[in-house]
């Protein structure tokens, strides 16, 4: 009896267990970015948390991997599953378990997108903010530690799960954390989990905090003359402690590709997208600070407090990465994600503008400005040698400036495979804590193997 079968005949269904070629295709990659793609052996697609619980157990006694998979929206190549085995596709387990409204929480399983979890929370006068861009899972949202444009106020995935339903490598199945709001009990287990990347446990439900959705949300758009002004109004914005919910920035070569991607007519120049809500009479008077602040530096001002104008607003910032990969059939992206100390923001984004151009390599900058996370966003093509090297070595100057001036490597991606060089140089000894975490539980590394850590082929 072959794997399919085996697999099939413990899940008793035949339809949930594929070899097919197109399937496994589908699960081999990320939705955009460069890394190379690998075809898992074959896709498996639990219902219940007992049947993951299942495979995974199987999987230990046979020490077959096992990639756990979403939308398959991350970007440095967490859901590639590089040593074959099973990609384990969240997408039946789908459903809302629980709105508790008074303790503003949800009960979900992994593979609720958010979008779904908001159209069901708006029945409750309720919201879930972290908005990463994509309509990714919560499950896989919870798994590299996401964050996105709503972060400045209310922070990352981290910020928000308060106890996680997951199945360990053995195939046992714990619970961590609880509906209080705050616990001083032991190890915070779903600290430790949440950005694990799949590497510690899969996880088959999230309790979540939510909120109630703003009586007033406002947004404005201003235009400057050149990307590091824009930063530093950012700054300056954050600076004034202004209770901000959004600041973006997009520089003129992302503007250009929505402007073509969507037919839009935006002035094409470095802009900052800004946003905030609460109570209208709050709104009306911090919106009044952060325009005369804008003011002040920008070129071009416009603000709207309308649903639909907004959506229209903040286009140029939520359609980049759609635009981007339009603009380039056949290619993907590679995307840096650093984060920086605020301080430093505008000599770090200026320094990244002038590292492409010494290199003479298109992209684009762009990001979460309000809390120090900046992209540069570069087309390559995966099949060429030169066209990802000459994209590396911009990437890794960026990263290394970000790491000396006391950032991170990643404010919100992850590290995948994209970023294993780096986690050395941003922890060092740390690593091997790291390590041996891992190696207590998951000892045979069965779970999404190959991703954090540098193997021996990649060191040398």
């Amino acid at each position: 009896m072959n794997l399919v079968q085996e697999l099939r005949q413990l899940l008793a269904s035949d339809d949930r267990v594929t070899a097919n070629e197109t399937v496994r295709e589908q699960h081999s990659r990320d939705v955009s970015s460069y890394h190379l793609p690998k075809l898992p052996d074959a896709v498996v697609y639990p219902v219940t948390t007992q049947e993951v619980c299942a495979v995974v157990r199987y999987a230990a006694q046979q020490q077959i991997p096992i990639v756990p998979f979403g939308v398959g929206s991350s970007v440095e190549g967490q859901v590639v599953p590089v040593h074959g085995g099973l990609s384990l596709d969240f997408s039946l387990m789908n459903k809302v378990l629980e709105v508790r409204p008074q303790d503003f929480l949800v009960r979900v399983q992994p593979g609720v997108t958010r979008m779904q979890l908001n159209q069901e929370l708006k029945r409750h006068g309720l919201f879930f903010p972290v908005d990463p861009g994509a309509d990714a899972t919560l499950g896989g949202m919870a798994a590299t530690n996401a964050s996105g444009t709503t972060a400045v106020r209310y922070g990352t995935m981290r910020h928000q799960v308060l106890g996680l339903e997951v199945v360990l490598a053995d195939g046992q199945l714990v619970r961590t954390g609880g509906m209080a709001v705050k616990s001083s009990a032991g190890y915070n287990l779903t600290g430790l989990l949440v950005g694990s990347e799949g590497t510690l446990g899969v996880f088959t439900e999230l309790l979540l905090r939510v909120y109630g959705i703003p009586e007033c949300t406002f947004s404005a758009r201003a235009v400057f003359a050149d990307v590091e002004t824009a930063a530093q109004a950012a700054t300056d914005l954050m600076t004034l402690g202004l209770p901000l919910d959004r600041v973006e920035l997009v520089d003129e070569h992302t503007v250009r590709a929505v402007n073509q991607f969507k037919g839009t007519t935006l002035t094409e120049a470095p802009t900052l997208f800004v946003e905030l809500s609460g109570s209208k009479n709050a709104v009306d008077t911090v919106a009044a600070e952060a325009v005369d602040l804008l003011r002040e530096t920008c070129s071009e001002v416009e603000f709207v407090q309308d649903g639909t104008e907004r959506a229209k607003l903040w286009a140029a910032r939520h359609e980049a990465a759609f635009a981007f990969a339009a603009s380039a059939p056949g290619k993907r992206l590679m995307t840096t994600d650093v984060c920086v100390p605020l301080s430093v923001l505008p000599a770090a984004i200026a320094r990244a503008r002038q590292t492409m151009n010494e290199h003479g390599l298109q992209g684009a900058l762009l990001g979460h400005v309000g809390d120090g996370n900046y992209h540069a966003v570069f087309v390559v093509d995966p099949h060429s040698e030169e066209s990802l090297q000459s994209a590396a070595v911009v990437n890794e100057e960026i990263v290394r400036y970000a790491l000396e001036q006391g950032g991170t490597c990643t404010g919100e991606h992850g590290v995948g495979l994209g970023k294993a060089q780096f986690l050395p140089v941003e922890h060092g000894a740390g690593v091997a804590l790291m390590k041996t975490i891992k190696d207590a539980l998951d000892p045979h590394h069965i779970l999404n193997p190959g991703k954090l850590f540098l193997t021996d082929t990649q060191q040398r």
